[in-house]
């Protein structure tokens, strides 16, 4: 393993060929393998990706798509260029790129702060000004959907292991889910992340910085949109306390994000948001990659009775979804102690 991302490194003009690095392990992902690298009194993270995931499932996907994450980060960089890392150089040969090292100490995982319920409004805002300003500037552009033809990439690494996966275990389901496949895969609109997450969204000095985009697709707005705000729900489970402050951040993003959709009428693209937010809440309950800290068999079934109703009657604004959650939520506890801070 060192060989090979020694030999990367040297590819990309990051290290000489006599120059030993060190390589410390990042956890976290379960898509790639992720170092910090120190070298000649430099510090730079390096990324390769696995062709197969690190979950229960048997999951695997193209490790192309790593040559796909580093052009989303370029196209990014030139929307919003505090909120990417530095791309640093890249090997396709290697399946491996390099980017800027970014200290957790200044740039802490949102989903960190949402665990301990530091609930900024503000910061759950410019996650949607951020992700509105990416998908406007890249709206309707032929050349950025030349780009991204990662069609096949995307339904092997979202729509199948989401929406296809959790289908066959709600086979009521099925037709409903099979629908939202349908209009996700053919709507072609936006330079979409594909995983669009807390856990991969830093609290940097100058706003939030996204990371991992492997996901990359020319596609659905509405699942960068849905796929965020449903994280947002899912921590009102995990932390009961604080669900409604989770709430509120779900409505700053929303409006953080709605003031930049000009190609498309809010109430189409919100629509498509919310029928498709239901069918991902109740993937990471019964996908292939389930939501590791809901646990509680009472958690998921919650989960699983919230989705089911709202996939058999969606609802057109996900501002009801938000009034639904949270009159559908068990109540927080009584003893204010509890509450996370």
């Amino acid at each position: 393993m060192y060989r090979e991302i020694h030999g990367a490194l040297v590819r990309m003009a990051l290290v000489s060929t006599d120059q030993p690095v060190r390589l410390i392990p990042l956890t976290g992902g379960i898509s790639s393998d992720i170092w910090r690298v120190e070298a000649a009194g430099t510090t730079f993270c390096v990324k390769r990706a696995l062709s197969r995931l690190k979950v229960a499932a048997d999951w695997r996907v193209p490790v192309g798509r790593n040559r796909y994450e580093v052009a989303w980060f370029r196209v990014a960089g030139q929307i919003v260029p505090s909120a990417v890392p530095a791309i640093l150089g890249d090997d396709p040969e290697a399946g491996a790129f390099a980017m800027a090292w970014l200290p957790p100490d200044r740039y802490p995982v949102w989903k960190s702060l949402l665990r301990e319920g530091t609930v900024d409004l503000a910061t759950a805002a410019g996650v949607g000004d951020v992700l509105g300003r990416i998908h406007a500037a890249t709206a309707d552009r032929p050349d950025i959907a030349q780009a991204f033809p990662t069609d096949d990439l995307f339904q092997a690494i979202r729509l199948e292991p989401y929406l296809e996966a959790t289908a066959r275990v709600h086979v009521d389901l099925a037709d409903r889910l099979a629908a939202l496949v349908a209009t996700t895969a053919s709507t072609r609109r936006v330079l979409v992340h594909g995983d669009f997450s807390p856990k991969n969204l830093l609290v940097g000095p100058d706003g939030p910085v996204v990371l991992d985009a492997e996901c990359a697709w020319f596609g659905d707005p509405a699942f960068d949109l849905a796929f965020v705000l449903n994280h947002l729900l899912l921590k009102g489970v995990w932390r009961p306390a604080a669900r409604d402050r989770y709430l509120d951040a779900y409505a700053a993003l929303v409006e953080g994000y709605r003031t930049h959709v000009a190609w498309e009428p809010w109430r189409e693209m919100e629509r498509r948001t919310a029928a498709l937010l239901p069918g991902l809440l109740l993937a990471r309950i019964d996908g292939k990659s389930p939501a590791e800290y809901v646990t509680d068999d009472r958690d998921r079934e919650a989960v699983r009775t919230f989705a089911r109703a709202h996939l058999r009657a969606p609802t057109d604004t996900l501002a009801e979804i938000a009034h639904n959650w949270r009159t559908a939520a068990p109540a927080p506890p009584a003893d204010e102690s509890k509450i996370p801070r």
